[in-house]
């Protein structure tokens, strides 16, 4: 009797939750936590990134630099401004698609990161945040070089910020700004996904009554798992995105528009 109590209660905010999903959402740029750090150094005219992916070894020449294994660029140059600061940009079939400049305050403790992206779309985008280092500084490097703890956005133009939600009896649909998009059911297979070169396929997963998981593939491997969870009140959801390639977790909180 207790379990079909509990049941009964149950069933109405499962339907709550999904019609809940449905709509235009706004990550607060603030919100933005990194469970991970920033590993990367710049010494004797090299640059190294070991967090990323893949991870980057190239001459600091300024110099178009051919890397392979990701699916969004296949050069990068960098370039050092000073002894605390250095430009990096990305290109993809010789287009530029993101640049980065990355500075470290004057004692070295403090570092921050002003970029920009080009999505598949065309469509432009921008942003700004802080990070703080771990450990001591090694020596006879960039002031720049270390490992580091990324904070919250500082700063985020609006395609990186925004996503829509359509929610179906049978499933669940996904766009933003950027032109990425997918329309999949709750049943665990592999569907379509658009728009980002990142990912091929998504599959999606009901975990209980107000929460999605999100399974992204590229050509049959997972790349990141999201759970996207919304609030009891149904004005704002939560983003857990754990990205498999580069080992780091991404949470924010998203306010319905």
């Amino acid at each position: 009797m207790k379990g079909l109590l509990i049941l009964s209660l149950l069933a109405p905010v499962t339907l709550s939750a999904q019609s809940a999903l449905d709509g235009t959402w706004r990550t607060d740029p603030q919100s933005f936590q990194i469970v991970g750090t920033e590993k990367f150094s710049l010494q004797d005219g090299v640059y190294r990134c070991d967090s990323c992916y893949p991870k980057i070894d190239v001459k600091a020449d300024g110099q178009d630099q051919k890397v392979s294994g990701s699916p969004y660029f296949d050069t990068v140059s960098v370039r050092a401004i000073n002894d605390h600061s250095i430009e990096i940009v990305n290109k993809k079939n010789g287009k530029v698609v993101g640049t980065s400049k990355v500075t470290a305050s004057e004692d070295s403790k403090e570092l921050t990161n002003e970029f920009t992206f080009v999505a598949e779309s065309g469509q432009g985008g921008a942003g700004k945040y802080g990070s703080t280092r771990v450990g001591a500084p090694p020596t006879a490097a960039s002031k720049i070089s270390g490992e580091w703890q990324p904070g919250p956005l500082q700063s985020a133009t609006e395609n990186m910020v925004v996503t829509i939600y359509k929610v179906s009896g049978e499933g669940l649909s996904m766009s933003d700004l950027n032109g990425d998009s997918y329309s999949a059911k709750f049943d665990g297979k592999d569907y379509p996904f658009k728009g980002d070169p990142g990912a091929t396929t998504v599959a999606l997963k009901k975990i209980d009554a107000n929460t999605v998981e999100e399974t992204y593939k590229l050509d049959g491997k997972v790349v990141t798992v999201n759970r996207i969870t919304v609030a009891p009140d149904g004005k704002t959801l939560s983003f857990i995105f754990e990205d498999k390639l580069r080992h780091m977790t991404y949470k924010s909180v998203a306010r319905k528009q």
